[in-house]
């Protein structure tokens, strides 16, 4: 059983654990498939909540850090392997008075099997809810394009299906459809099962193999014809298989809504600083590509810290009115200061706090603090400025802004903030340097083709990857975020296949999806098959790569 713990301090800031409250109590939650953006509202909101969270595999733990999911500062996650030890996990946090969610895959009741957990609790006396989730045996075959609306259909868990394979087994529909999950190994065992029942060999079926993920492969097929379907596939690997005469070739292309996306399959490259925001993956996985985050940049305290120590000890003097944090970076580089002197989030009392960047709102609510201010709509540090208050001496008790920043950060926020009658200290919080090199793997692929897309944020991006992992392949599609990073890329050999029309990330990720979209419909009008770039025929690197 592995223990972590995740953040430092409470929703005040305080440092102090989450409390313990009278209605501690199990929450049952329920996670669908396995794709974030399933789970309810009211998941969402109990994961929020928790001062425990159970998992039983670490695949749960790309739920939690997806960034739909907020944690509660000095929440913990317990994951455990065997049903005693989430049993024992669930007794040990809710006796302690604390608020527990123990997260099943699909849906607890008719995936999960919780029944042990739930009666051990209710042995105990404790309270027990159930939040439903999306079940795999409903969203997969809407995942491959198979509606189930209208017909009789029979939903077959893989428990149900171990019990029902072996010869105590009881005999499925011989009509409308059937929907089973199993394990590769034991789909000899289900069409014998289903021929048993009544179905002949020819009938049309639908295997799917990593549901509802960026990995999904559906094959239409027959009864007969699937076990040749899973011939070279991991004996162990969970599939869902639909059954019934219903389904078509015809049918299920016009409803193949998720394997049709114009991003779906292709494995995109992200080269990121550490303060990368999460939108771009996000969107880019929205359109169906896997996506992999390359760091090019890391974190290093600045060479003379004299002028940040001052700084920090400004802010808890009462030296400054505003902390204007550019970065997540920045937030990181104060909060190491603070923590060094023994302090905490409580430090920001009393100071006002202004913010650019989903990221940099996320680091600061890792440590209990809310911005008082941030742009509505663009995040930049000229969006930042045109809302920004001006000093108003009948106002403001203090005229001083602090500005904590990248050594490679220009001035132009502090310039524009002293137009608006403000003293501002612009420091240097913390140095750019670039990254390691990724793994051999990583850089294999990025050199050989392997990626069928990188995207480009900024022209820093461009030189670092560059230096530690060398010039993507020619078949690799180039995005650039803007004109000034399109021109970087071609300054180091690489052609630039899309540019962004503003220099936003879900602007660039949109640019990218309506490339793929045109290139999927210019091979189909040449009757060509559709590839991804990195399907096509490599014969090693262009010269210079």
């Amino acid at each position: 059983m592995t223990q972590t713990p995740l953040g430092a301090a409470d929703a005040q800031g305080s440092g102090l654990p989450p409390s313990a409250t009278a209605q501690a109590r199990v929450q049952f939650v329920g996670t669908g498939p396995g794709d974030p953006g399933l789970l309810t509202l009211a998941a969402v909101t109990a994961i929020r909540r928790a001062s425990r969270i159970v998992i039983d595999s670490p695949q749960m733990r790309a739920i939690l850090a997806a960034p739909e999911i907020t944690l509660a500062p000095g929440a913990e996650i317990v994951e455990s392997a065997s049903s005693q030890e989430i049993i024992s996990s669930l007794l040990d946090a809710v006796s302690q008075g604390l608020d527990v969610v123990r997260l099943v895959q699909g849906d607890p009741f008719l995936d999960g099997d919780i029944g042990a957990e739930c009666s051990a609790l209710a042995v105990a006396d404790f309270d027990v809810d159930v939040i439903p989730g999306v079940s795999p045996l409903t969203a997969v075959p809407e995942y491959a394009g198979v509606s189930l609306h209208g017909h009789d259909v029979q939903l077959i868990g893989a428990e149900s299906a171990s019990r029902d394979l072996s010869s105590e087994g009881y005999p499925w529909a011989a009509a409308g459809l059937i929907v089973v999950s199993s394990t590769v190994d034991s789909i000899r065992e289900v069409v014998a099962h289903a021929v048993e029942s009544g179905r002949p060999e020819s009938e049309p079926a639908v295997l799917t193999r990593h549901g509802g993920t960026t990995n999904q492969v559906s094959v239409t097929t027959t009864l007969g014809g699937l076990p040749a379907s899973v011939a070279k596939v991991d004996p162990t690997e969970q599939v869902h298989v639909v059954i019934g005469r219903v389904l078509s070739d015809a049918n299920r292309a016009r409803l193949d809504w998720y394997e049709s996306k114009p991003l779906f399959g292709w494995s995109v490259l992200i080269p990121r600083t550490r303060d990368h925001s999460a939108m771009l993956p996000s969107r880019l996985q929205d359109y169906g590509a896997r996506c992999l985050d390359v760091p090019t940049i890391s974190m290093e305290p600045p060479r003379t810290p004299q002028q940040m120590d001052k700084a920090i000890r400004g802010m808890v003097e009462g030296r400054y009115e505003w902390v204007v944090f550019t970065s997540a970076n920045a937030v990181r580089a104060v909060r190491e200061k603070l923590e060094t002197i023994g302090l905490d989030s409580r430090a920001y009392s009393g100071l006002r706090i202004a913010a650019i960047f989903e990221s940099t709102v996320k680091a600061l609510a890792e440590w209990g603090v809310r911005p008082d201010l941030t742009p509505p709509g663009e995040q930049s540090t000229a969006a930042l400025a045109a809302i920004f208050p001006a000093f108003d001496d009948a106002l403001d008790p203090i005229n001083r802004v602090f500005v904590p920043r990248a050594d490679i950060a220009t001035e132009s926020l502090s310039a524009e903030l002293s137009a608006l009658g403000w003293e501002v200290e612009d420091v240097i919080g913390y140095r750019t340097v670039r990254a390691a090199p990724p793994p051999a793997e990583t850089r294999d692929a990025i050199k050989t083709g392997k990626f069928d897309a990188v995207v480009f944020t900024s022209s820093t991006t461009v030189r670092n990857l560059v230096g530690i992992a060398g010039k993507p392949h020619k078949h690799t599609v180039v995005a650039a975020i803007g004109p000034h990073t399109a021109e970087t890329c071609q300054e180091h050999g690489l052609d630039v296949d899309v540019v962004a029309p503003e220099p936003t990330a879900i602007a660039l990720a949109d640019a990218l999806a309506d490339f793929a979209a045109s290139r999927r419909d210019e091979l189909i009008a040449k009757g060509r098959p559709v590839i991804r770039p990195s399907q096509r025929k490599r014969r090693g690197r262009q010269p210079g790569h």
